[in-house]
C-alpha cells in the first residue's frame, strides 16, 4: 500500500495525479540522482508538496510541468546538500530505460543488452547535473530547447551545448560498449 492509498475519497483527484504522473517524476530523479533510493525519496518529497499544494485550494495551469519543476528543484536541493556530496560517486543499475519486455533471442542477447545499458548508465553518471537534466527534461519529458532554456534560466545556446555535450559522451560509452 502506498501513501496514496490512504487519503480519504474527497482526495481521489489527487490519486489520479499521483497515478498519472509518478513514474514519470520517479524516473526523472532516477536520471538525475543516479541512486535509486534517493530519488524515490526525493519523488515522495515532490508528491507531498503537491498534496500540500493540492489541499490549499490553489492549481497549477498543468500538473505535468509543476510536477516536473519541483521534482528538478528537489533534485538539485539534494545534488547541493553536503550529504549527498560524500556519497557522489556512488552510481546504481538502471532498468527504468526499458519500456517493457524485450524479447530476446538468445541469453548471449540478453547478456549484451544488460552490459550496454549498464555502460550507458555509468557513462550518464559521470555526465555533469547540468547535462543529465537538460538531457532528462529535453529527451525524457520531452521539452523543446526552448522551453528547456526558459525553466533553467539559460539560453537555448546554453542548453544547446549541454545537450551536445551529453549526447556527445553517452555516444562515446555506446562506442566503447559496441
Amino acid at each position: 500500500m502506498t501513501k496514496v492509498d490512504v487519503l480519504p475519497l474527497e482526495h481521489e483527484d489527487f490519486r489520479d495525479l499521483y497515478a498519472g504522473h509518478q513514474v514519470r517524476v520517479l524516473r526523472l530523479c532516477r536520471l538525475m540522482l543516479t541512486d535509486a533510493d534517493e530519488a524515490e525519496e526525493v519523488a515522495q518529497e515532490v508528491f507531498l508538496k503537491a498534496f500540500r499544494f493540492y489541499r490549499s485550494g490553489r492549481r497549477p495551469d498543468a500538473w505535468d510541468k509543476w510536477l516536473v519543476t519541483v521534482a528538478v528543484n528537489a533534485c538539485r536541493d539534494r545534488l547541493r546538500s553536503s550529504w549527498w556530496k560524500r556519497w557522489r560517486g556512488r552510481t546504481e543499475p538502471f532498468d527504468e530505460f526499458r519500456d517493457g519486455e524485450r524479447i530476446h533471442h538468445s541469453a548471449e542477447d540478453a547478456a549484451s543488452q544488460r552490459e550496454t545499458q549498464r555502460m550507458l548508465w555509468k557513462v550518464f553518471g559521470r555526465l555533469s547535473a547540468r547535462q543529465r537534466e537538460i538531457f532528462a527534461l529535453r529527451h525524457f519529458e520531452g521539452w523543446s530547447t526552448e522551453e528547456v532554456a526558459l525553466h533553467l534560466g539559460l539560453s537555448q545556446g546554453s542548453v544547446k551545448q549541454h545537450l551536445f555535450r551529453a549526447v556527445r559522451e553517452l555516444r562515446k560509452g555506446i562506442g566503447k560498449a559496441l
